[in-house]
């Protein structure tokens, strides 16, 4: 039996360090992308996953309205939103 425990701590200890080096920032990371997805609204600005730098025009179940330019909108899935574009100010 102590056999046996001795033979699957090294498993043990490598499924923990796993866990906490990748799964566990992992499911933080897509908590808050979740999290910025529901809090987006009419105005903010966004990076797609293209890089492109866009406005969101109307939020909806699925997908956003974006302004790509002054002459283009389209459809996006939420899904290709990387992250909230925020300008930065040099003071």
């Amino acid at each position: 039996m102590n056999n046996v425990l001795v033979q699957l701590l090294p498993l043990v200890v490598i499924f923990a360090i796993f866990y906490f080096v990748i799964i566990r920032p992992q499911i933080k990371q897509q908590k808050a992308h979740k999290e910025m997805l529901a809090n987006l609204k009419k105005g903010d600005k966004i990076v797609i996953n293209g890089g492109l730098i866009c406005e969101v025009l109307k939020v909806e179940d699925k997908f956003f309205t974006i302004k790509i330019n002054d002459e283009t909108q389209a459809r996006l899935a939420k899904e290709f939103v990387a992250y909230k574009y925020e300008e930065k100010t040099n003071s």
